[in-house]
């Protein structure tokens, strides 16, 4: 028996678990991956606390057992982020995120959507080429200055 995935527009009292799962997916997919320089950039930053108060009216959280086992946030045909911590992955919630992000951009008249990742990111590339995605374009990452290269992805509908 599966257990049901609920998808709801996350609410003030979310609040810390999103921080908490951005920062387990911080320290399990970007960390190991960034140079110091760019580790002490990152943490000396608000930037997670500040995107989060910023985006939190427009964040989707996803719900099992009433626990926030992921989010999503987009704007226009662009997801912004999608993420799942490790112990919920292989669970069908960031599949479940991914219908629901795509439901609502094709349901604004938008033809496809886009997104970014890391090319080191394996898994999430597989996951998004698994979903239909296909890698657009590459180009270096400048809004963190991490020295990776990003991967652009879409999907048309």
């Amino acid at each position: 028996m599966t257990t049901p995935i609920l998808i709801r527009r996350a609410e003030p009292a979310d609040t810390d678990a999103i921080l908490r799962i951005l920062g387990e997916t911080y320290e399990t997919t970007w960390k190991p991956e960034l140079t110091a320089d760019a580790i002490a950039r990152f943490e000396s930053s608000a930037h997670t606390a500040a995107y989060v108060h910023e985006r939190l009216p427009f964040f989707q959280v996803a719900c099992i057992a009433g626990d926030v086992v992921g989010l999503l946030d987009w704007r226009d045909d662009f997801i912004d982020a999608l993420h799942v911590p490790p112990r919920h992955q292989r669970l069908g919630v960031g599949a479940a995120l991914l219908r629901h992000a795509e439901t609502a951009i094709a349901d604004a008249g938008h033809a496809g959507v886009r997104l970014e990742t890391d090319t080191f990111n394996q898994q999430a590339r597989a996951f998004y080429g698994k979903h239909g995605y296909a890698e657009i374009d590459f180009y270096p990452d400048e809004e963190w200055h991490s020295g990776f290269t990003t991967v652009l992805m879409r999907k048309s509908f």
